[in-house]
């Protein structure tokens, strides 16, 4: 089966879901923490980093519940819409969308 490459928004919830699980695990170990939710140190560490931008739901609701996250704050934070334009956007985008 040939995966379709991810669009951009898929790749930045990804980020954000990593950025999210970094901060909930503070100065806990990865390790620890992909043990305790039962998944591989690899899969744990690609998931934080933004390289699975879409895992499993199962494998998120794991690793929520060692991080005492709920799935609605994981949800609403991988799901938050992206600022307008003139509202925090780059200069670069701007100038994208007018040419």
């Amino acid at each position: 089966m040939v995966r379709l490459p991810l669009t951009p928004e898929e790749v930045e919830r990804g980020q954000r879901l990593g950025a999210l699980l970094r901060r909930a695990r503070g100065e806990r170990s990865m390790l620890d923490t992909a043990l305790e939710a039962g998944v591989s140190p690899e899969t744990y560490r690609k998931i934080e980093s933004g390289r699975v931008a879409t895992p499993a739901f199962p494998t998120i609701a794991a690793i929520a519940d060692v991080l005492s996250l709920s799935l609605d704050a994981v949800w609403a934070e991988i799901n938050r819409p992206e600022p307008a334009l003139g509202q925090g956007s780059s200069r670069r985008a701007r100038k994208q969308l007018a040419s």
